[in-house]
């Protein structure tokens, strides 16, 4: 008996565009943007997880739906970089690694401890002008590692402490970064085990 060979992926979602290739509802389909098949897609390609709407960044795909679901249950870091509106304090970073009571399924919850810091403004595409950045006060930007992964969670986090999100990307799952990727692009990848791995 042959065993079975799944095919793993990485991909950079752009903003704007849903985790998802398509979906049963026609009249939603014709005004959202659902994520494009890759050439040759594999029968059962899931993504693992869900990167909102408005958020960008590394999406992991899977034809393994037991190791899908193993991933999204063991607690893996996920890194994000963060653009506030506003230049966050010292303060508040200590909040956001302390953690802090957001809103989530119509209860109060609060945030299990995170590493945050704040970076250099790092070198990406130029944000969607949906965003409107300039609009905004002078910006800040901050890396957080998370271990969890509610709804919006990193958006709720940085509103409850003053900075709201203006722009979010996610870089890091585990041990794979979104790097050598650009917008829209997929990468096959030999497996998924190493996200496993211990995280430095």
């Amino acid at each position: 008996m042959s065993s079975i060979i799944h095919k793993h992926y990485k991909f950079y979602k752009p903003f704007g565009v849903l985790s998802q290739f398509s979906s049963n509802n026609l009249k939603e389909d014709k005004k959202k943007q659902f994520l494009p098949k890759p050439e040759n897609i594999p029968d059962g390609l899931m993504p693992v997880g869900r990167l909102d709407e408005k958020s960008e960044g590394l999406l992991l795909f899977t034809t393994d739906g037991k190791l899908s679901d193993r991933i999204n249950r063991s607690g893996i870091e996920k890194e994000y970089y963060a653009q506030l509106d506003g230049l966050i304090t010292h303060n508040a970073i200590v909040q956001l690694c302390k953690g802090v009571e957001i809103g989530f399924e119509g209860k109060k919850y609060t945030t299990m401890p995170c590493v945050a810091k704040t970076i250099q403004s790092p070198e990406f595409s130029e944000a969607d002008k949906k965003l409107r950045i300039g609009s905004h006060r002078p910006s800040s930007w901050i890396s957080i590692t998370l271990t969890e992964g509610k709804f919006r969670q990193v958006r709720k986090m940085t509103a409850a402490v003053g900075f709201p999100t203006l722009r979010l990307i996610r870089i890091r799952v585990g041990t794979i970064t979104l790097s050598e990727l650009s917008p829209n692009e997929f990468k096959e990848l030999a497996f998924l085990a190493e996200l496993f791995t211990k995280s430095k």
